[in-house]
């Protein structure tokens, strides 16, 4: 799949993208199960610019993060899905628990989190602002998570409901 790309390969489309004068926005995330609220935060952060590329969080890097029980969907389905979906223009992987090497190498116009993030805490912002660029917050519109659903679903299994 095209939207689907390395880390060389995304750093020289950023190249190419800056030199047309695209707005760039970066978000990334484990986006394991997916739901409604990333659908919503993804339409809302391409809204911002141009270009919206998605940094997805590697097995190993969602297992360091989360738990061994993390991802309950592969990277490379998760890729699939996100590429998949109309305001994403490319995904690209990483194996840190943060992006921040990501954005060092792409240097993105607008880095964009949840609303759950203090804007001070978000990886990148330093190396956006130092390129004149913006860090953002998106509210979100539900209290959708992917921790809630797999919470729900082992609730209805212990119930014997599935």
């Amino acid at each position: 799949m095209k939207e689907i790309r390395t880390w060389e390969e995304i750093v020289e489309i950023r190249k190419k993208l800056r030199n047309e004068n695209k707005k760039v926005v970066f978000t990334n995330g484990v986006f394991d199960i997916l739901h409604s609220g990333h659908v919503d935060y993804l339409t809302k952060s391409k809204a911002l610019g141009d270009i919206l590329i998605v940094g997805l969080n590697s097995d190993k890097s969602v297992k360091s993060i989360k738990g061994d029980k993390r991802p309950i969907i592969t990277q490379e389905n998760r890729a699939i899905i996100l590429a998949s979906l109309k305001p994403v223009d490319f995904v690209v992987l990483f194996d840190e628990d943060t992006p921040a090497k990501l954005i060092d190498a792409i240097i993105p116009d607008i880095l964009v989190k949840g609303a759950d993030w203090n804007l001070d805490k978000i990886e990148g912002r330093e190396t956006v602002i130092k390129n004149g660029g913006t860090v953002k917050n998106i509210k979100f519109v539900n209290e959708q998570s992917t921790s809630k659903i797999i919470q729900k679903i082992l609730s209805l299994y212990e119930k014997n409901k599935i």
